[in-house]
């Protein structure tokens, strides 16, 4: 039963406060308001410059091209009955969704610092944890254009894709959340750094071992201990798994589809939280 706060009076009125639960859902409506309108404005920045998706898109199309169909002659990385490219392709497509996001989110952040759009969000009445998840939001809708290249060249190589309309629905949830993911963690060390010089240089420190601590281009069965512990507590790791179980017509996930999903989610949810107490640190 949902107690009520007492009723206010206010010249000669009765004003009934409004019950908590109804606060609660008027604060939720707010926050994914504010969210989609944050979202709305970064997506609309592509429109300014679309080059970028192509240049963006260079990188995973070197490694399949040359290192997946190099390591696919030499096969000295067992992968089962899988081919290797087919393996590392889901990789791939990850590895994609990290590097937009790492150098997305918090150069984006102290861009806009430099320039006082912060500070006229930070005095705006917008919730902090609706513009950490819009430029989240955002960050995951620059990345699909990922999945239709990595589709498109991974058809083009004979790599044996699922199709469904259903696996391919998931295929872009995942994306969605390791790309919220590891944008909001670009954003929490934007809020922390000062100069785009310093995001730049802490982004390429991170990504390569993310990348490398992963199952992304090996299966963790060949791994040394310390390396096994590590992918295990990587977010990309987990959307790793979940591509390649979605993806591909052969693929197997190890963890499953919904623990993949809700590692991701709460992964999310706890960088989010972070990140929205941390974030009007950027205006210091």
């Amino acid at each position: 039963m949902i107690q009520q706060e007492p009723d206010v009076q206010l010249n000669g009125w009765v004003k009934a406060k409004p019950p908590r639960r109804a606060n609660f859902i008027s604060a939720i409506m707010q926050i994914f308001t504010k969210t989609l309108v944050i979202a709305e404005m970064e997506v609309r920045k592509l429109r300014h410059d679309p080059t970028d998706l192509i240049v963006r898109a260079v990188q995973p199309s070197l490694w399949l091209l040359i290192f997946g169909q190099v390591f696919s002659r030499v096969r000295a990385i067992p992968t089962g009955d899988l081919p290797y490219l087919d393996f590392m392709t889901a990789g791939i497509l990850a590895q994609s969704v990290l590097f937009v996001a790492i150098f997305t989110g918090g150069m984006t952040l102290i861009w806009e610092r430099d320039l006082g759009v912060v500070h006229k969000f930070l005095a705006s009445p917008t919730p902090r944890v609706a513009m950490v998840l819009g430029k989240s939001l955002a960050c995951g809708v620059r990345c699909l254009s990922q999945v239709f290249v990595i589709y498109g060249l991974a058809l083009l190589l004979g790599v044996k894709l699922n199709l469904y309309p259903l696996a391919f629905l998931q295929v872009l949830l995942i994306v969605m959340l390791g790309a919220g993911c590891f944008c909001t963690f670009s954003l929490i060390i934007g809020c922390l750094v000062k100069t785009r010089e310093r995001m730049t240089g802490i982004g390429q420190l991170l990504t390569m071992p993310l990348f490398f601590a992963s199952n992304a281009i090996y299966p963790i069965s060949i791994m040394p201990n310390w390396l096994k512990f590590l992918s295990h507590v990587n977010p990309l790791t987990y959307e790793v798994d979940a591509l390649r179980g979605t993806m591909l017509a052969n693929g197997t996930s190890l963890y499953g589809f919904g623990w993949d999903c809700t590692i991701l989610l709460l992964t999310l949810i706890g960088l989010t939280l972070i990140c929205g107490r941390l974030y009007p640190r950027v205006a210091m």
